[in-house]
């Protein structure tokens, strides 16, 4: 599927230029986590990705508000292993880094001897074939958020937004993509979101199958305005992974979901 609304286009150098749903509401001209991730995992996949190995963890520091202006993402090997292969990248404005992100592949092979205890992880997503975001939290499945600014624990289930307007999608970075709303899905409460994620963390034990991308919220932990959520992700087989952020209480401006049907 290529039709979904992409966040970037890109110019003759290769730049990412933001698009209408590249941008957020912590500010009239930030770009959101999404975008900064999508970006960053594609510019990886592209310039680094092996085949035979599968991208296993993907970590971004977001360490400064990138703004409405165009995206630059650097790349280089930091180690390429017989079985691990390590990639960092670099995201600018301009003279400015606004974030720093690293990628792991690993060799797929045989699994080991015996058998492993593993977590089980229910979920029942809702059969809709059309775009629709779908949030659950002590009610039920809906496409409206404000049925969903609760106290309750969160899911989403939902098509993510394309990074690169006419492209063909990868599912690694759509699961990318897809996994910065852990910070959604983690910190969102009876009042809205009050933590910005400075960061995102994704471990995949394999790829998306199809182009929807669900999320259940794990562990949620507060103190001192410092949070950190996890979170397990999905496709329509099942568990895919997990994401985690850590964030800052932003109660300054805190976006309230209560009238909004999408998060961004």
């Amino acid at each position: 599927m290529t039709d979904m609304p992409a966040m970037f286009t890109l110019d003759d150098e290769g730049r990412y230029l933001p698009q209408r749903w590249a941008y957020g509401r912590w500010g009239a001209d930030m770009l959101n986590g999404p975008a900064i991730c999508g970006a960053a995992a594609r510019s990886l996949e592209r310039a680094h990705g092996m085949s035979e190995f599968v991208p296993a963890r993907f970590t971004i520091d977001l360490f400064k508000a990138a703004k409405g202006q165009p995206l630059e993402v650097h790349t280089e090997v930091v180690r390429a292993g017989r079985r691990i292969h390590i990639s960092a990248a670099s995201i600018r404005q301009g003279e400015v880094e606004v974030a720093q992100a690293r990628l792991v592949q690993l060799r797929t092979t045989e699994p080991p001897r015996g058998t492993e205890w593993h977590s089980e992880h229910p979920f029942d997503p809702p059969a809709d074939p059309g775009l629709n975001w779908w949030y659950r939290s002590d009610n039920d499945w809906t496409t409206s958020m404000k049925d969903h600014q609760n106290t309750g624990r969160k899911s989403l289930w939902a098509v993510p937004l394309s990074a690169v307007d006419g492209e063909e999608r990868s599912p690694f970075v759509q699961a990318v993509i897809a996994a910065e709303s852990t910070s959604l899905v983690t910190n969102w409460g009876s009042e809205g979101i009050g933590y910005i994620n400075g960061d995102l963390t994704v471990a995949l034990d394999r790829l998306p199958v199809g182009d929807r991308i669900g999320l259940h919220a794990e562990t949620h932990l507060t103190d001192h305005g410092i949070s950190v959520g996890t979170a397990t992700l999905f496709d329509s087989r099942g568990p895919i992974g997990t994401g985690m952020v850590t964030a800052v209480g932003n109660a300054a401006a805190q976006i309230d979901f209560s009238n909004s049907r999408t998060p961004r």
